[in-house]
This record gives C-alpha cells, structure tokens and sequence, in this order.
C-alpha cells in the first residue's frame, strides 16, 4: 500500500501540459538531470513535501473545469508506483492522462525504469518521453521540450506493440 509521495508542487488550471485544461502534479525526484532543464528544483528526491496519494486524489477531484490531468516532474517515473495509482483515479474520474518522462517508451517496456513503470505507463493515455536536448530545443515544439521527444499514444502503441504517435484531434 502507497502511503507517501514526494511533489514539488501542482498547477489546477494549465493550459500548456497537454490540450486543454490541466490539473499538472510536479513530482519530485529525477535521475536525468537534463541540461537547460526548467524544473531543477525536483530533481532531489527529497525535496519538495510529502503527500498521501489520496489527498491529492481528492483536490484533483475537487478541482473543477478540467479536461485531464498531466503528471511531471521532476520525473513521475522515479515514484512509478504513486503515479499509476493516482493515473488510474483520475481514469475513475472520467479524464485523460499525460505523463513526462525522461526515460524513453523502449526503456520502460524493456525494463530500464523504476519499479511500477510498465504499471504507468498503462495508466497513461499520452507519453511525452526522452530526456530534455537543449540543443533540440525548439519554439515548434507542441507539448514538449525539444524535438526528440515524442508524443506517443500509449494504448494504442502497448496495444499494437510498437510506438505510434499521439495525434490531436479537435
């Protein structure tokens, strides 16, 4: 049983993390230490505050207008486990859900992720994945930092066993 989580912090209402509006969590703790990164402040594990996985469940719940809710970081995968049980309520609660990652859809499905990854990455509807490449850096970019990360559909790919992307549809 989950008891504790460690989150930077969380944004009820964004509008930049995925299509329309977001509830994002900030988790805290990531290994990639990626240059140029704009969330160094997570990158320490124990940093940020504790939270019971319900309680943020709950202001997830309580927050209203939103279309999904994006898991950060820091990275969500270092605390695989405590993402995947709040992905699958926020799926409960009728919205999408959408991950960034510096680790990579391969890495995961081979096993090169924390312990609960594959977990994740089931209750994930859309992956941003790959470490953050300053130099790939780009204004172009939709819903990511630079263009080597991708956009993946996750069912679709898990279910199809190769990577296929996300593509908006509005």
């Amino acid at each position: 049983m989950i008891t504790t989580m460690r989150i930077a912090g969380t944004i009820k209402h964004s509008l930049v993390n995925g299509p329309g509006i977001r509830f994002v969590v900030f988790f805290q703790g990531c290994i990639h230490h990626c240059k140029g990164c704009q969330n160094m402040d997570t990158w320490d594990p124990d940093g940020g505050e504790s939270i019971e996985p319900d309680e943020l469940i709950e202001m997830i719940r309580n927050t209203k207008h939103l279309d999904g809710v994006t898991l950060s970081g820091g990275d969500p995968f270092m605390q695989a486990q405590s993402a995947a049980y709040v992905a699958k309520a926020c799926h409960d609660m009728g919205l999408s859900v959408w991950c960034y990652t510096g680790y990579t859809y391969e890495e995961i499905m081979e096993g090169k992720a924390p312990e609960g990854a594959v977990e994740l990455l089931g209750e994930t509807d859309v992956l941003v994945d790959g470490r953050f490449e300053i130099d790939l850096k780009s204004e172009e970019c939709l819903y990511r930092g630079s263009t080597n990360q991708r956009l993946i559909d996750t069912k679709e790919s898990i279910a199809k066993e190769y990577v296929c992307d996300w593509r908006q549809t509005d």
